[in-house]
């Protein structure tokens, strides 16, 4: 399953380690994470699932695929700028939103165009947010909204 993680392209030391978490688990679980192939939770959810040896696409705004964050495997260069986000959560079965900010709103909004289910780690309160509290909850609530468990 391929599985979005949305969020900030700036956040805190505690929300990177949130987002490193989940794309650590996500990995462990035989998942790809799909993100906008940039810095803060994107980079971080990055790292976790290189560190566990997972694959990760990043969907770029711009026109250049090198400026994806170094955890990316697969750099999509789209020059659509903010109008990439629809094919952020397009190109995954569920998504995983962590903090965020109006970005992350309009990725949430194409989720529920999409119909893609959500979970939510402190994250704009929204129509089909699932809220979890941890990384864990939010892995195994996308597998089992998607039918594809661990």
């Amino acid at each position: 399953m391929r599985v979005s993680v949305i969020g900030g392209g700036t956040v805190t030391d505690e929300e990177a380690a949130v987002a490193q978490e989940v794309g650590r688990l996500l990995a462990e679980r035989g998942h790809e994470v799909v993100c906008g192939g940039l810095g803060g939770v994107m980079e971080a959810a990055c790292r976790g699932a290189s560190e566990a040896g997972g694959r990760t696409i990043g969907i770029l705004p711009g026109e250049d695929r090198r400026v994806a964050n170094p955890h990316v495997d697969v750099a999509v260069a789209t020059g659509l700028g903010h109008a990439r986000n629809g094919l952020v959560v397009l190109n995954s079965d569920a998504a995983i939103a962590i903090d965020g900010g109006p970005g992350t709103l309009s990725e949430l909004g194409f989720a529920g165009v999409f119909e893609r289910p959500v979970a939510g780690l402190g994250t704009h309160d929204a129509p089909g947010v699932e809220v979890v509290e941890t990384p864990r909850e939010a892995v195994t609530y996308v597998e089992s909204a998607v039918g594809d468990g661990a």
